[in-house]
């Protein structure tokens, strides 16, 4: 690519796609300038280093996932809705491994990207009004579904599901009917013990 194309939209763009081909821990300013044509100083101009690189990947990512979400779950409510999300993430995932990772990032909460996980977030509070739960349900009930989806398809990306003849599909189908209804039947909150003497 020639120098004039170079703008910091147009590097973010290239760093999720070399992040998807090579690894996000591949990702370099040098390997970046390479695909530009250019000497890492040009790219300097644009980003101050590779932990910033990896924040606009990140905010990228979110903001894509987002809208992939939002789209599949016009309409939805309820476990029609908690399905096409669970499965928007998937695949998004799959089809691009080093924007997932980048979305890992332990971002600053004053970053565009930060605003992106803020719109990811409130999606899954949009999925879980259909269980009309109320906080702190709501929030632990949110984290829940970011653990078991994290860690499912960080599974099967590292190949943790190989061993077993059973199709990782038909897990992750059951997975979300068991989801479903952990969250039709949320436990009420335990009361605290009562620690007084009298």
């Amino acid at each position: 690519m020639a120098r004039a194309g170079v703008t910091a939209e147009r590097l973010t763009e290239a760093a999720a796609e070399l992040a998807d081909e090579v690894g996000l821990e591949n990702l370099t300013v040098s390997e970046l300038a390479r695909r530009f044509g250019v000497k890492d100083a040009s790219l300097y101009s644009h980003i101050r280093n590779a932990h910033e690189l990896r924040v606009r990947v990140a905010g990228l990512a979110l903001a894509e996932l987002a809208d992939l979400a939002a789209a599949a779950l016009a309409g939805r409510a309820g476990k029609d809705a908690l399905v096409a999300f669970a499965g928007t993430y998937r695949d998004y995932a799959r089809e691009h491994p080093g924007r997932y990772a980048a979305m890992q990032v332990d971002l600053d909460p004053d970053t565009e990207a930060a605003g992106a996980a803020r719109r990811h977030s409130d999606m899954t509070r949009a999925i879980l009004r259909g269980y009309s739960l109320a906080e702190p349900d709501q929030t632990d009930a949110v984290r829940l579904l970011g653990s078991v989806f994290h860690g499912f398809v960080s599974l099967e990306m590292a190949g943790g599901f190989r061993h077993h003849p059973r199709a990782a599909d038909e897990s992750w189908s059951r997975m979300l009917d068991a989801i479903d209804v952990a969250l039709r039947n949320w436990p009420a909150e335990r009361a605290e013990p009562d620690t007084s003497h009298g």
